[in-house]
């Protein structure tokens, strides 16, 4: 089996989702696993794709691609898919992984199973489980195409330790981007080194319960505390109290940490659409008959003033014993 890992790049390091789907190629018993890396001065890179997995790296290297751009990078991989032939394209279901995979699939005419929490292979064909209905239900999709493609939810796979003996065959992957129509003239990044909620193992959320944005510094101190992300609801974000890039939810972004804490949210279908996938969900809420205890796994009906700051002592005192 021939798997193509199409790498991300941000701020000139790797994202923690290309060694997930490094991982997630060698859990399918992949013989041949190909990384693409796409960029500017990038191949520094490819050692660490080595290390995590890659038995080859195939550098796509020009000025163009020093941004994401979907032209340009598209052209990158359909010439990498071009020139290896892949049984399996992986994404990661990241803001660039759902603008480059879909328009692939159009391009290459085969099947994309978008935003996977699961990928095997039965030994025919691969087989995806992916939310469907605002993750009301799951559905298990078969792709019979060659390649298949697949973008896979971050945080669903677990890298694999890292192997610093590994090495990897670099190639060079010579692509003309092209007329791109669409370019980025700059980058304002606002997040402050802070946590980026779609790639966090931990978050504290909080919602329109907190009464004001004065107190969201009760959620800032438990992720601290956590060494967690801090996210929000979409009526905290409309309201102006927290940024964009904290919403979680349908029209914000979709996280699978391994501990969600929602804080004063109730649950509406658009926010569970956004974690419903992560692995222990624990909610506060002074509404024992909000739908987020149907999906928490540990529940707390009580007042979020009250509890956070004990619940904040209690781990930092743990935290300071061990």
């Amino acid at each position: 089996m021939k798997v193509l890992v199409v790498a991300e790049t941000k701020e000139g390091g790797l994202r923690k989702t290309s060694f997930e789907l490094l991982a997630q190629a060698q859990n399918l018993g992949a013989s041949d696993v190909t990384a693409l890396l796409i960029g500017k001065g990038v191949a520094g890179l490819a050692d660490k794709l080595a290390h995590y997995g890659a038995g080859k790296v195939l550098l796509a290297e020009h000025d163009a691609f020093e941004h994401y751009t979907t032209e340009g990078y598209t052209k990158a991989v359909q010439q990498a898919v071009e020139s290896i032939q892949p049984d399996l394209v992986l994404f990661a279901a990241s803001a660039n992984g759902k603008d480059l995979a879909p328009r692939l699939s159009a391009r290459l005419d085969a099947g994309l199973v978008a935003d996977a929490l699961e990928l095997s292979h039965d030994g025919s064909k691969f087989v995806a489980k992916r939310p469907v209905f605002a993750g009301k239900a799951i559905a298990t999709m078969s792709i019979e195409s060659k390649p298949a493609l697949v973008s896979m939810r971050p945080n669903v796979v677990s890298p694999n330790a890292p192997d610093t003996g590994r090495s990897a065959e670099v190639s060079p992957l010579a692509v003309d981007p092209g007329n791109i129509r669409a370019k980025v003239v700059g980058v304002d990044s606002s997040a402050g080194g802070k946590l980026d909620v779609a790639e966090a193992d931990a978050i504290v959320s909080g919602g329109r319960g907190l009464k004001g944005p004065e107190n969201f510094n009760l959620i800032e101190n438990l992720a601290e505390a956590l060494g967690a992300a801090t996210g929000a609801s979409r009526a905290v974000v409309d309201a102006g109290w927290r940024p964009h890039s904290e919403q979680v939810g349908q029209t914000g972004k979709t996280v699978s940490p391994t501990l969600y804490v929602a804080v004063a949210i109730s649950g509406a279908m658009q926010h569970m659409a956004g974690m419903s996938s992560s692995k222990y969900i624990v909610a506060i809420n002074t509404d024992a008959e909000a739908p987020i205890f149907k999906v928490a796994t540990y529940g707390m009906v009580g007042d979020a003033f009250e509890i956070l700051p004990q619940l904040t002592e209690k781990i930092k005192a743990a935290k300071a014993h061990h």
